[in-house]
């Protein structure tokens, strides 16, 4: 009995080295762990990951672009805002010389009238101080005849 003691002594149980089933159940484990936490876990995961990475990455590019069109819009309404400026500035210029021409025309109508009319009053004046001036000489020459018969007749 000795012996066995002996021998049950030589083979310490649970040792650093021990081959028995342990390390191929756990070696077994781990795979099958890894397999079950890649299958449920880091794929599904990962795909959610990549799915919103590219997204993301749409959703920049989309923005991006987006940005572009409006900064190009912006320019074009700049453009259109200046060209609406200078014609508008153009517009109130010639309405100005529009309506200093249509001044200028209106004045030299009204000179004109009023020189016509001017001229007419002084034409009609004119005749009326010649008629009158006839008829004054026509009394004139009335009353000297009168004048004239009366020194005679006296």
């Amino acid at each position: 009995m000795t012996w066995l003691l002996f021998a049950e002594a030589a083979v310490p149980e649970g040792g650093l080295f021990d081959l028995d089933a342990t390390l191929p159940l756990m070696a077994l484990q781990v795979v099958l762990l890894t397999f079950l936490l890649n299958s449920l876990f880091f794929r599904p995961v990962g795909k959610v990951v990549e799915d919103r990475e590219g997204y993301i990455n749409t959703s920049r590019a989309d923005a991006k672009q987006k940005l572009e069109q409006v900064c190009r819009l912006e320019a074009d309404l700049q453009d259109q805002l200046r060209g609406a400026r200078q014609a508008a500035q153009s517009a109130i210029v010639e309405a100005e010389t529009e309506v200093d021409a249509l001044y200028r025309e209106a004045l030299a109508t009204a000179e004109t009238e009023a020189n016509r009319t001017r001229e007419q009053a002084r034409k009609e004046i004119e005749s009326q101080r010649e008629s009158a001036q006839s008829k004054l000489m026509a009394q004139v020459d009335q009353l000297s005849s009168q004048i004239i018969e009366r020194l005679l007749a006296a």
